[in-house]
């Protein structure tokens, strides 16, 4: 298993993705175990692109549960169609959010968030997961991020 990323912190987020996206394949494509796949790429994800907050949410008994993550102490039950991270279960669609502060219904697990995105993960056409990526800033998260998470989270899918 790489224990490294190699990763130009002075490229763009684009060119960014594009290193760090194979070296999560790779993590993924090594191990079978859900937890041990979403804690590396929760942390690669965090170490690449320094987000205020990045993880996981398991659909568990109608709830969404915090699952591994890197960032600040989070919710830990999030129901459907609550929060941006309950919007994009419910929507089944990733949610980019510019101003968490306009959101209707925004779940504040920290002050310090100020946008974010979260993105939907599938199993047999029902959502499972939720990747959710908050930022301290505002207006963080683009049309860049979007493919490049989703894409990302069709590479979990397939360990499902």
């Amino acid at each position: 298993m790489a224990e490294h990323l190699f990763i130009d912190q002075t490229a763009g987020k684009a060119t960014r993705y594009q290193q760090v996206l194979p070296q999560i394949e790779a993590l993924l494509s090594a191990e079978d175990d859900l937890t041990a796949n979403l804690a590396n790429v929760a942390a690669a994800l965090k170490q690449t692109f320094d987000f205020f907050w990045v993880g996981f949410y398991l659909v568990k008994n109608d709830v969404l549960v915090l699952g591994p993550f890197q960032g600040p102490i989070a919710c830990t039950r999030i129901n459907f169609g609550k929060g941006v991270c309950g919007a994009a279960w419910e929507r089944q669609e990733t949610i980019i959010v510019p101003d968490v502060d306009q959101f209707p219904g925004h779940i504040a697990c920290s002050s310090e968030s100020r946008s974010e995105i979260v993105v939907p993960g599938f199993l047999n056409g029902a959502v499972t997961l939720i990747l959710d990526v908050d930022s301290q800033y505002l207006g963080h998260f683009d049309q860049t991020d979007a493919v490049a998470l989703e894409h990302l989270m069709r590479m979990i899918e397939r360990k499902l």
